[in-house]
């Protein structure tokens, strides 16, 4: 037997209205979970639209900082935490992951607010680990994804324009990634109905940042809450999440949700460089690496375009990554699982001519298009 847990959602200005009769069959008691500003931008809509209801909030509870297994247990150890019918997941990536960590820790039902559109995390299934100094982990999975995800288009229009920016860089992966890793598969049609359907759902991503993505990029700047912006929100938090949701199996059966431009940003984790760039900024060359190693050298090169319109990173030199940190981040990097999620073998002289080449690509392109 199999069972798959896919998310709902609820989007636009007014959305938390619907909060109370969709979070209400779960019980009375919600603890309010998040980062130290996203809980400020999210309180004062949530206490609106659950005055003169029966519905408790607890005080604001920060996550820790760190996407770890130590914050997860600190937030489990918490009276009000254990005595929560529910968790309230506010915030990021980092803080969401956090308390979904925790919540399948306590076996309680999750409900997220983002507050920006930076990843798909308020949505998935798996939870992305780090330790506390901020290198990669490994990955949590709970027994099933959050049950609803509010986006509140106001509250997401009001954020950093660069957390938008990123997660269009990460979540433009899933095409390119999904395809990678499930080719062979697909190719022999041994692949199971979820992921058939996850692999298909991730064509969708790419489009509708190329449609959508430098206009949705001036409305976040001017923080206006326009179309663009929904549906480019939708596309990284639900289409990106409903992906990661179908192509991969717990248990280990399958792993379609990503591949080598993933594995690139892990590697940097231990970069000291490029450590401090966004997740989704990463990711973005990492793309352009992948594409590279595969062959695929007119697709990549079609995407410098829109890199250069958004401002996405196209050389190391945007992430600060230097050849001194080479071997570290290979080293990274054929350690993760995700090293192998790959039609054929990768060896780590292949990688590492795939990012040098891409970054000579890159310069030579950027040098005529200028």
């Amino acid at each position: 037997m199999s069972t798959l847990y896919l998310p709902a959602w609820s989007i636009g200005p007014d959305c938390y209205k619907e909060i109370y009769n969709i979070v209400r069959p779960y019980g009375r008691k919600a603890a309010l979970i998040g980062g130290k500003i996203s809980m400020e931008k999210a309180l004062p809509h949530l206490k609106a639209a659950l005055d003169d209801t029966d519905l408790e909030l607890s005080e604001p509870i920060w996550f820790g900082g760190e996407a770890s297994y130590e914050n997860a247990a600190k937030l489990e150890a918490m009276p009000e935490v254990k005595d929560a019918d529910m968790i309230f997941a506010v915030g990021g990536g980092r803080s969401v992951d956090t308390c979904k960590c925790a919540a399948g820790h306590l076996d309680k039902p999750v409900f997220t607010f983002p507050t920006l559109a930076s990843n798909c995390a308020s949505c998935t299934l798996l939870c992305v680990m780090y330790y506390p100094d901020g290198a990669m982990r490994d990955l949590f999975y709970p027994k099933r994804c959050p049950i609803h995800t509010f986006m509140d288009t106001t509250i997401i229009a009001s954020s950093p324009s660069a957390y938008l920016w990123a997660g269009i860089g990460d979540s433009l992966a899933k095409e390119f990634e999904s395809e990678m890793a499930a080719r062979n598969d697909l190719a022999s049609f041994q692949i199971q109905h979820a992921p058939l359907m996850g692999a298909a759902l991730a064509r969708c991503c790419t489009p509708a940042f190329l449609k959508f993505g430098e206009k949705a990029m001036e409305q976040i700047q001017n923080h206006e809450d326009g179309y663009e912006l929904q549906q480019v929100t939708l596309a990284i938090v639900i289409t990106a999440g409903l992906v990661s949701n179908l192509t991969v199996e717990t248990h280990g059966a399958y792993f379609y949700n990503d591949s080598l431009a993933h594995c690139f940003y892990y590697g940097t984790t231990v970069c000291p460089g490029a450590h401090k760039h966004l997740h989704g900024e990463v990711v973005s060359l990492g793309i352009l690496v992948l594409l590279t190693l595969d062959g695929q050298i007119e697709r990549r090169n079609s995407l410098f375009p829109f890199y250069k319109a958004i401002g996405l990173p196209m050389t190391l030199d945007a992430i600060e990554l230097t050849e001194a940190d080479m071997p570290t981040l290979l080293d990274k990097c054929v350690a993760q699982k995700n090293w192998y999620y790959v039609p054929s073998p990768v060896t780590r002289e292949q990688f590492e001519q795939a990012i040098w080449d891409t970054d000579m690509a890159a310069k030579e392109w950027l040098a005529a298009n200028k």
